[in-house]
């Protein structure tokens, strides 16, 4: 009897423990948001502007996957920071109908701006179905440039003498990172915005020196205790979330995505990250 009793109890037990770790994943982490602080040292970077916090947010993924009121909510304790720079590094939407234009306009209405400006790149999901689309791509750039979010397809812009420069999507009919890295200017105070991290492997850079800001991975959204992730979407699986030393003057740092591909994350929070400028002597 007592074993009988013992088996009972451990199968409730173990039931239970289950139960709540998937309302965990399903239900709490998801939406569970972090504001990640991170230093970042820029060379030529204008003294007026050390101190300053440039903001990344990436991965919105306005869609049907998950209630989209969550980004709202995050974009409003966003606004608290009062950053002096945004940028967006890619996949505003999760495309399935053209729906999603009118939910990210909704979304938008409450965009995150920087007091010295915004900018940003596209992700694949952003290209629209099969990442073969781009009319998708083009409407939500529209919509973004409406609220000040200035979306750079291989192109550079310059805010107060910080210069981004902005890498079209690596699975986009646009990529084209020698167009715009061969505008790289050795002379000014650069960041790249690049939402595949996979792009940092190729041999486009001209010899770029400094930070580049991806997102695409979402931290692979479920991450066993002191293991990699176990799904990454890159070919380079050193990429999942996080700063990378790249060894030869570059620094990527992998954003682990504010909104959701699916609605189940584990030990992988929701991220906005907050960086703070510096001078790299």
């Amino acid at each position: 009897m007592k074993r009988r009793k013992f088996i009972k109890n451990t199968l409730i037990t173990s039931l239970g423990a289950g139960l709540l770790g998937s309302i965990y994943t399903w239900q709490i982490e998801p939406f569970w948001l972090e504001f990640v602080k991170v230093k970042m040292p820029i060379k030529n970077l204008p003294k007026n502007l050390i101190g300053k916090t440039l903001m990344q947010i990436s991965d919105v993924h306005v869609g049907n996957k998950f209630d989209y009121e969550y980004i709202i909510d995050s974009f409003k304790k966003a606004q608290l920071y009062n950053p002096d720079f945004v940028v967006y590094t890619g996949d505003f939407v999760s495309y399935e109908t053209p729906e999603q234009f009118n939910q990210l306009e909704k979304v938008f209405k409450y965009a995150v701006n920087g007091k010295l400006g915004t900018a940003g790149v596209l992700g694949n999901h952003d290209y629209g179905i099969d990442w073969l689309e781009p009319d998708v791509a083009d409407k939500i750039s529209s919509i973004l440039d409406k609220v000040n979010v200035t979306i750079l397809r291989n192109e550079e812009i310059s805010f107060s003498g910080l210069n981004i420069l902005g890498v079209d999507d690596y699975w986009g009919s646009n990529f084209n990172p020698v167009k715009i890295m061969n505008k790289y200017d050795t002379q000014k105070a650069n960041i790249v915005l690049c939402h595949n991290p996979d792009v940092c492997d190729l041999n486009v850079w001209n010899n770029y020196k400094g930070w580049i800001l991806s997102g695409h991975t979402h931290g692979g959204q479920v991450k066993p205790p002191f293991l990699n992730p176990p799904i990454l979407p890159v070919k380079n699986t050193r990429y999942s979330s996080g700063e990378f030393d790249l060894y030869d003057g570059r620094t990527l740092y992998i954003n682990r995505a504010l909104g959701n591909l699916y609605q189940v994350r584990f030990n992988v929070r929701p991220e906005i990250t907050i960086f703070e400028l510096e001078e790299k002597l």
